[in-house]
C-alpha cells in the first residue's frame, strides 16, 4: 500500500510538471493563434453585418414597416435613378378578358406592363388628386379616410365618372369603399350602397418586373437584393398591373342593352389603363429630357476641353518657334 501511494504521488508530481511545462512552452504560439482567430472572426462578422445592413436597406422596398414612408421613398428614388439612366420602354396594349357568368353583366380581367416601379404606379393609382391623370373622373364628390395604419388605409370615395361608348356618353356616380395596402401593392374596392348595381367590386394589384435580368445570365434573380447586386444597381424595375372587376346589376338587362353596357364597362376600363400608360410615359419623357440635357452638357464640356487643349498646343508651338528663333540669333552673333 505504501509503495502504491508513493507511485501515485510520483505520477501526480510528473503530471503537475507536465501541466506546468506545457503551457509555458506553447503559450505564446497558442495565444497568437487565438488572437488571430478572434480578429478573423470579428472582421468576418463585421463584413457580414455590413452586407446584411445593405441588403436590408435595399430590400425595404418589398418589406415596409408601418409609418416608414421615408424608406420606400429612398428606394423609389434609387429605382427611378435606373430609369433616368435608361428611360427606353415600349408600351404594349393591355390584355382585356371579358367573361359573362350567369346572373352577371360581366367580369373583367385586365393585365398590362407599365414602365415604372411598383411604388410609382401605386402612388399614381392611390393619389387623392388622380383625376388629373384619369380623364374619366369628372370630379371627386367626397373622400373620407376611415382607417389609417401607415401602409394600409381604408377610404370611402364618391366620384362622378364619365363613360363613353361609340357615339354615346354620360356620367355616373361611383360610391365605393377602398382598402389600399402598400405592403403588397393592392387596392380592393367595393360598392358602398346597392342600387341599380347589385355588385360592383374588384381588386388592383401590382407586381415587380425585372426587365434587365438578362444582364444577370446565367444567374436568374428571384429577389430585389439579387437583382440589385447582379446588375450593379443599374437594373430597372417595371410593373405588371392587374385588375379584376365584377359588375352585376340588380336586374341583368336583355340584349342588345346588355351588350352596350358591357361595351361601356370595357371601354371605360381601357381608358383608365391608357391614361395610366400616358402618365408613366410622361414621367419617363421627363427622365429622357434630363438625360438629353446631361449628354448635351457633357458634349459641350468635351468641346471646351478640346478647345483648351488646342489652345495649349498652339501656345506650345508658338513658344517653341520663339525659342528656335532666339537660338538662331545667338548662333549668328557668335559667328
Amino acid at each position: 500500500m505504501m509503495g502504491e501511494t508513493e507511485v501515485t504521488k510520483s505520477s501526480l508530481s510528473v503530471n503537475k510538471n507536465v501541466r506546468k511545462e506545457f503551457p509555458e512552452a506553447f503559450h505564446p504560439a497558442i495565444s497568437t493563434f487565438f488572437v488571430q482567430l478572434q480578429n478573423g472572426l470579428k472582421s468576418q462578422l463585421t463584413r457580414l453585418a455590413k452586407k446584411d445592413k445593405e441588403a436590408n436597406s435595399v430590400s425595404s422596398v418589398w418589406k415596409k414597416e408601418n409609418g416608414s414612408s421615408s424608406l420606400f421613398e429612398d428606394d423609389l428614388d434609387r429605382q427611378l435613378q435606373a430609369w433616368r439612366e435608361n428611360p427606353s420602354w415600349d408600351d404594349q396594349p393591355p390584355q382585356v378578358k371579358v367573361s359573362v357568368p350567369k346572373g352577371s353583366l360581366c367580369n373583367l380581367n385586365v393585365k398590362v406592363n407599365v414602365g415604372l416601379p411598383p411604388d410609382a404606379i401605386y402612388n399614381i393609382v392611390t393619389d387623392p388628386d388622380n383625376r388629373r391623370v384619369f380623364k374619366n373622373i369628372k370630379e371627386v364628390l367626397s373622400r373620407k379616410v376611415l382607417l389609417d395604419e401607415g401602409q394600409r388605409q381604408v377610404v370611402e370615395v364618391e366620384q362622378a365618372a364619365i363613360w363613353r361608348f361609340l357615339w354615346w356618353s354620360g356620367t355616373i356616380s361611383v360610391h365605393v369603399l377602398v382598402d389600399q395596402n402598400r405592403e403588397d401593392y393592392s387596392m380592393k374596392f367595393k360598392q358602398v350602397k346597392t342600387g341599380f348595381m347589385k355588385k360592383f367590386e374588384g381588386r388592383w394589384s401590382v407586381e415587380p418586373l425585372f426587365i434587365d435580368e438578362k444582364s444577370c445570365l446565367p444567374f436568374k434573380p428571384k429577389t430585389w437584393e439579387d437583382y440589385w447586386a447582379c446588375t450593379g444597381g443599374k437594373g430597372r424595375i417595371a410593373s405588371q398591373l392587374s385588375l379584376e372587376q365584377i359588375i352585376q346589376p340588380a336586374i341583368v338587362p336583355p340584349p342588345p342593352i346588355s351588350w352596350y353596357l358591357r361595351g361601356i364597362t370595357s371601354r371605360t376600363t381601357e381608358m383608365l389603363i391608357q391614361d395610366l400608360l400616358a402618365e408613366a410615359a410622361r414621367i419617363r419623357e421627363g427622365f429622357s429630357s434630363e438625360r438629353s440635357r446631361e449628354v448635351i452638357q457633357g458634349l459641350s464640356d468635351k468641346k471646351l476641353d478640346l478647345i483648351d487643349t488646342e489652345s495649349d498646343i498652339k501656345e506650345r508651338w508658338a513658344l517653341r518657334r520663339r525659342k528656335a528663333k532666339q537660338s538662331g540669333r545667338r548662333l549668328l552673333i557668335a559667328k
